[in-house]
């Protein structure tokens, strides 16, 4: 059912007293002010209605800003959103994020932020996968390194790595997904190359564990 001003104008006059004070004609002073009163409880109805829709951060609107305040949005690592549906969908991404610290937790927040992170992505890459030490490496697509320390029971092609390179590990971007060449619609100012992602560290270090150390690689 449709609920209009008339439906809550109808409610308020039967609430009245009766006789002749309470005049309740059209037009009569007590229904031209009760028709007033009752566009003011028309608009919280509707507030009303859209309370499940402000519920989701999927589809909140009027909300939107305290959703993103309660959630540490805007992000200063990332680029300020461009629309409501981006914002919306970066607040979705924080409410769901369940965090981690696993190799497969950062390749799904890596491939969240549209970098390729497996076989089949529209990079234009084609798959080789090779072991490499302490890495699997698959050309075009992110990896993770480890450096774990040489030991007496390791590989004699194992690298050596000792000290604080047991804490430390490495993020590799593809050059694909970075590089950005000067075309003939550039402007006369701008680099010839450049590769990168500025707010990519910022990010992962909210993430990393608090021991280790971060390195990323691109290309």
């Amino acid at each position: 059912m449709v609920v209009t001003v008339a439906n809550y104008r109808q409610q308020l006059l039967r609430l009245l007293p009766e006789g002749p004070a309470w005049p309740q004609e059209e037009g009569d002073l007590a229904v031209r002010l009760l028709e007033k009163l009752a566009k003011s409880y028309l608009d919280a109805h509707k507030s009303a209605e859209l309370l499940h829709e402000e519920a989701d951060p999927r589809s909140t609107s009027v909300l939107l800003d305290d959703w993103e305040r309660n959630f540490g949005l805007p992000d200063e690592c990332l680029s300020a959103a461009a629309t409501v549906a981006e914002r919306r969908a970066r607040l979705t991404q924080k409410v769901v994020w369940s965090g981690g610290q696993s190799r497969a937790f950062f390749i799904g927040l890596l491939g969240a932020l549209g970098y390729p992170t497996t076989p089949g992505d529209p990079s234009g890459a084609s798959l080789d996968l090779d072991f490499i030490g302490q890495q699997y490496r698959i050309d075009g697509y992110v990896t993770i390194t480890e450096f774990k320390p040489f030991r007496a029971n390791s590989k004699c092609n194992a690298a050596l790595n000792q000290g604080g390179w047991r804490h430390a590990w490495r993020i590799n971007i593809p050059s694909s997904a970075t590089v950005r060449a000067m075309t003939v619609t550039g402007r006369c100012n701008e680099p010839l190359a450049s590769w990168g992602d500025p707010g990519l560290m910022c990010l992962l270090s909210k993430h990393k564990p608090a021991h280790t150390v971060l390195y990323i690689s691109y290309g």
